[in-house]
């Protein structure tokens, strides 16, 4: 059974910084995408960041770019998220979520591993 946990959440004013972490275990099979989503309240769950593990390449979500980035340690199986120059609309719950299938994007549908989530708030 594979666990991902988060943690790294907190609360921040704006223009700060938050490093949240994943950290996975459990699966001795091959994970192909991890990525970072969030929620907040009333809204649907949308894609953050997303990197394919074998070759580090990166998804955006556009309302990010530039101030996020994500990173990973496959020798620790560790997941990052550098968040630079926050928001008050970066304020949601942060999930962090596993494809165990050769598929990589920024889809809720993508990943079928998720985390219990670590809140995130931006204050102005």
């Amino acid at each position: 059974q594979v666990q991902l946990v988060e943690s790294g959440g907190g609360s921040v004013q704006a223009g700060g910084s938050l490093r949240l972490s994943c950290a996975a275990s459990g699966y001795t099979g091959r994970t192909y995408c991890m990525g970072w989503f969030r929620q907040a309240p009333g809204k649907e769950r949308e894609g953050v960041a997303s990197i394919w593990t074998s070759s580090d390449t990166t998804y955006y979500a556009d309302s990010v770019k530039g101030r996020f980035t994500i990173s990973q340690d496959n020798a620790k199986n560790m997941l990052y998220l550098q968040m630079n120059s926050l928001k008050p609309e970066d304020s949601a719950m942060y999930y962090c979520a596993a494809a165990r299938w050769p598929r990589c994007s920024l889809s809720v549908g993508t990943f079928d591993v998720w985390g219990q989530g670590t809140q995130v708030t931006v204050s102005s």
